[in-house]
């Protein structure tokens, strides 16, 4: 991703009610027994080997008592303890909801079009504060955080045309400043907790899928997420240490990707497709400015490992070249 959003698209983009929140990454039940029954059997024959190498006459019993205990706890671990902390998660999701939904009232006034008065400035700001401190109880969910961001985003807004308005010498002008000064510091407090929360939980969800394009896709949405926060904030340090991972963390994903391309066709035999992959991973970390120790590193194994099936190529056409030679000899005598 090139350019980052605008704040209004920011908005537009990831507007949503509490019904249509992401829940939490869950790993299907097939993808995840087939994963416990390869670490399953891994296990079994990594006793069956530790056993036998101690002279037991029944490496095997040893074995299979290890590997049964072992897809006994991953049973019980999706089953009683994921699905116990899953559980509490969507229900103190829906109680944030309940949470931030019975505080109401007053936040009408936000789109009165009328005169912003007194009463009603303090009432606006009392029902942001009420909202915010409903979201810090339930920290860990972002989507609190993203609606108390959006109620500051309007007020903001708001406030700013209502301060172009005001008479000069109008006591709203020190209610007003005071106000945009209160819910700036709660816009920037919870539009950084939503986009760290989110990226974080989809950097996970990242790491954790097993295809390249689930990766991607994932890995990319968490990048929008802290562009939109880097719409509001570019200068905030935070944000930009986040951009700067995303981005090696995408870099990664795709050199990874190339590179076991290459190894698969270098181990087939097919020395110019290798090749080719390996200068795609090449010119894609060559493409980032950013120069770190472990990009200079990755560059520096994929020149050596194209130099290598260099040397293999040469050394084909050698063997080739002399058994052609051998050929055409005995072919003579």
């Amino acid at each position: 991703m090139n350019g980052r959003p605008n704040k209004t698209n920011s908005l537009q983009r990831y507007g949503h009610h509490p019904a249509n929140y992401r829940r939490p990454f869950w790993l299907p039940a097939s993808n995840y027994y087939i994963l416990a029954a390869a670490v399953t059997i891994g296990v079994f024959f990594l006793l069956w080997g530790v056993f036998h190498d101690d002279y037991e006459e029944t490496p095997w019993v040893g074995a299979g008592i290890g590997a049964s205990i072992i897809l006994a706890a991953a049973v019980f671990l999706r089953e009683v303890i994921l699905r116990k902390a899953r559980l509490k998660y969507l229900s103190a999701q829906k109680q944030l909801d309940y949470n931030l939904s019975s505080v109401k009232t007053a936040y009408t006034g936000i789109n009165n079009p009328h005169k912003l008065t007194l009463e009603k400035n303090a009432s606006i700001i009392g029902e942001i504060k009420r909202k915010s401190s409903a979201a810090k109880v339930l920290n860990k969910l972002s989507n609190g955080h993203y609606e108390v961001f959006e109620i500051c985003n309007e007020y903001l807004s708001l406030n700013k045309s209502e301060l172009k308005t005001v008479s000069v010498g109008s006591p709203r002008i020190a209610a007003l400043r005071r106000g945009r000064e209160v819910v700036k510091e709660l816009h920037r407090f919870h539009l950084l907790e939503w986009a760290s929360i989110e990226a974080r939980a989809l950097t996970q969800e990242a790491s954790l899928n097993s295809s390249i394009d689930e990766k991607l896709d994932a890995s990319q949405k968490a990048l929008k997420i802290v562009h939109t926060a880097l719409q509001f904030y570019p200068n905030e340090i935070q944000l930009k240490s986040s951009e700067d991972a995303l981005n090696e963390f995408i870099a990664t994903i795709k050199v990874s990707h190339w590179i076991e391309q290459a190894e698969r066709s270098a181990f087939k035999g097919h020395y110019k497709r290798a090749v080719n992959y390996y200068r795609d991973a090449l010119f894609y970390l060559n493409k980032n400015d950013r120069n770190s120790e472990g990009q200079r590193l990755a560059a520096e194994k994929i020149t050596a490992e194209i130099e290598k099936i260099h040397i293999l190529e040469n050394s084909k056409k050698v063997k080739k070249q002399i058994s052609k030679n051998s050929s055409v000899e005995e072919t003579y005598d």
